[in-house]
């Protein structure tokens, strides 16, 4: 079983200023809600299989997780969290940002999908998916102000 969630926001950018900002890890310190730090654990443009060590501070402790690029078309990117790897110690997340073009707008879809939790893990999950699509919404909400400056 899995918990998934969505969001969407319209921006009022290019699809590929938008595309690119999503990929643009060093301009994640100015949207990006409670990040701390990113470390990227490759070199060069970001591309299928780069990783990164995000840590964000989340209800007052610091959460590091491991992100890896599985997929990057000319309107989806797709990421991929392997839980062990990270803080939570346990889990798969996936998350799908879809981009459309709307006339002279630009609408972004982010789905996440958290699957593998057991125990207690898996019932907070639960309860926390309004939690993951607000976090989202957050994160969309700041890239797009800050690429509409």
């Amino acid at each position: 079983m899995s918990i998934q969630f969505e969001t969407k926001e319209t921006f009022h950018v290019p699809k590929e200023k938008l595309y690119q900002g999503l990929l643009d890890l060093d301009s994640a310190q100015h949207w990006m809600q409670g990040l701390v730090r990113i470390e990227r654990l490759d070199e060069g443009p970001v591309k299928v299989g780069s990783r990164w060590k995000e840590t964000r501070k989340m209800m007052g402790q610091e959460a590091t997780e491991v992100v890896k690029v599985t997929g990057l078309e000319h309107n989806q990117i797709h990421l991929y969290v392997d839980g062990s790897k990270g803080t939570s110690g346990k889990g798969e997340h996936f998350y799908t940002y879809s981009i459309k073009e709307l006339g002279n707008s630009t609408e972004v879809t982010l789905r996440g999908e958290i699957k593998g939790m057991t125990g207690i893990a898996k019932l907070l999950s639960k309860l926390m998916a309004g939690t993951f699509r607000k976090i989202c919404a957050k994160d969309l909400d700041g890239l797009k102000n800050y690429l509409e400056k």
